[in-house]
């Protein structure tokens, strides 16, 4: 069974995408570290980028920012390890009904140790005491159930928490928002520096 480690930074992103568009089901993809050699290393999940809360289910606009995403993450070093997805449906946290899967099952045949992140909206809170989300890898032929680590995990939710408190979801950039004015920053590089700094307060 695969291990995977969440960040800080890809975790905060995820629920403050889920928190800007709570009427919305929202996806995105996510971002690893290159595996070595190592047969049984964890998924290193270190960034995740919002893709749609409109266009989830349109083509063209999909391969378009997975284009881009991909071009980006080479050029750090990285590889697209993932997909989280958060329904529409406040109670629904399940893999089968999370939104857009068949782009999950795409990645995960170019990367076979691929994760499955799905949002539980009902921990989409200030107050949530545990993370709001829930992890699966594929394998014999559906996505099942993983197990996961969220790096920091009490301070990462103390600061998610208290960032949710002030608003910070508003600030988050996803791929809808670049194809309604492409001066909006998908790769959400300002949003990046500042958890950065303030993660590392807590």
């Amino acid at each position: 069974m695969e291990e995977y480690k969440i960040s800080e930074k890809a975790y905060a992103k995820m629920i403050f995408h889920a928190a800007k568009y709570p009427h919305c089901a929202i996806n995105g993809i996510l971002l690893a570290e290159k595996p070595t050699s190592g047969r049984n290393e964890s998924v290193n999940i270190s960034d995740a980028i919002p893709l749609f809360h409109q266009c989830l289910y349109v083509t063209p606009m999909v391969e378009i920012a997975l284009a881009q995403i991909e071009a980006m993450a080479d050029s750090q070093g990285l590889i697209i390890a993932g997909y989280y997805g958060a329904s529409e449906n406040f109670y629904d946290a399940s893999v089968e009904k999370a939104p857009a899967g068949k782009i999950a099952d795409k990645i995960q045949e170019n990367f076979k140790n691929a994760c499955f992140v799905v949002i539980d909206n009902k921990f989409v809170c200030h107050t949530a005491e545990k993370p709001a989300i829930k992890v699966f890898s594929h394998g014999e032929g559906h996505w099942k159930k993983a197990s996961f680590t969220l790096i920091h995990c009490q301070n990462t939710l103390d600061a998610v928490n208290s960032l949710l408190k002030r608003g910070a979801m508003k600030d988050i950039v996803d791929f809808d928002n670049h194809l309604d004015n492409p001066e909006n920053d998908w790769t959400n590089q300002y949003l990046n520096r500042d958890l950065k700094q303030i993660m590392a307060m807590y």
